[in-house]
């Protein structure tokens, strides 16, 4: 038995039609979201500002990371390769990577926050969720700047943005 076919004729555009325009719209829009390096005006200006912000937003963490680290030796372990990475965003914002100091409590500790006098949070606990505590803050305020800059700083801000919402986790997997 055979059935006859539908004499009614599809409505709207076919499925093909649909997938090349959407291609081609995507294609057109990589092809115009630069960083605005070849354009005059605000744009670029307002992206330099929000990559060199981002870049000592950067290099600050790591100098509190490096504190903690300081301050309590027995974190190193731990601590070292987010540390590590927070110097890698730094660079990728345009500042400049700095290597992790081997111990020294001095200049560092202060700017990891409240503590015993030198900055640093005096247990081990509290010094690990002080640090979660300026990763999440520094993650939102990264995401709530991504429609603010043009293509490839937004998707860099939310790459880092990313990466602070996982170290934040990693520095309270243990809280439980």
């Amino acid at each position: 038995m055979s059935f006859p076919s539908s004499p009614r004729l599809p409505s709207g555009p076919r499925r093909r039609s649909l997938l090349a325009s959407a291609a081609g719209a995507a294609l057109l829009a990589g092809c115009t979201g630069g960083s605005g390096s070849g354009t005059t005006g605000a744009a670029p200006s307002a992206d330099e500002r929000a990559r060199a912000r981002a870049a000592r937003d950067s290099e600050v963490l790591a100098a509190r990371y490096d504190a903690v680290i300081a301050a309590h030796p027995g974190l190193a372990a731990r601590l070292r390769p987010l540390r590590d990475e927070v110097g890698r965003h730094a660079e990728a914002f345009g500042g400049a990577r700095t290597a992790s100091p081997k111990a020294s409590p001095s200049v560092s500790a202060r700017a990891a926050g409240p503590g015993d006098g030198s900055g640093v949070p005096v247990t081990e606990k509290d010094a690990l969720a002080g640090l979660a505590a300026a990763e999440r803050e520094l993650a939102d305020r990264r995401a709530g700047e991504l429609l603010k800059v043009p293509g490839e700083s937004a998707r860099l801000l939310a790459s880092v943005a990313a990466a602070g919402a996982a170290h934040v986790f990693l520095l309270t997997e243990g809280d439980g």
